[in-house]
């Protein structure tokens, strides 16, 4: 072993790992990988499911919008008649005097 292996894995790679403890040291390594594994696993699972949740309330959101988007325009369209864009206008001295450009209903 070099002196740069001894840093990096230090006190335990000169341990022998054949004494009486070794098995049970490898056995409690093995359950805490297989713990954090599962921790892991439901953590990502966790996530997926918040990820589609949020994609899911995002699209019901965009589709409302779009339905009143068009409700919006649907009754802009209706208030209009054909001849309200155009008014008539005469000149009389130096002022313009439009007519139609009373609003009914007031």
């Amino acid at each position: 072993m070099t002196p740069s292996d001894q840093m990096i894995f230090g006190a335990a790679a000169r341990r022998p790992s054949n004494g009486l403890l070794g098995p049970v040291v490898w056995l409690c390594g093995l359950i805490a990988t297989l713990v954090a594994m599962a921790v892991g696993a439901v953590l990502a699972v966790v996530t997926a499911a918040a990820v589609a949740v949020i994609a899911l309330i995002a699209a019901v959101l965009v589709f409302f919008a779009g339905v009143a988007m068009r409700a919006r325009r649907a009754m802009t369209r209706r208030n209009r008649r054909a001849g309200d864009e155009v008014i008539e206008a005469r000149k009389e001295g130096d002022a313009w005097v439009a007519y139609g450009w009373e609003r009914t209903g007031r």
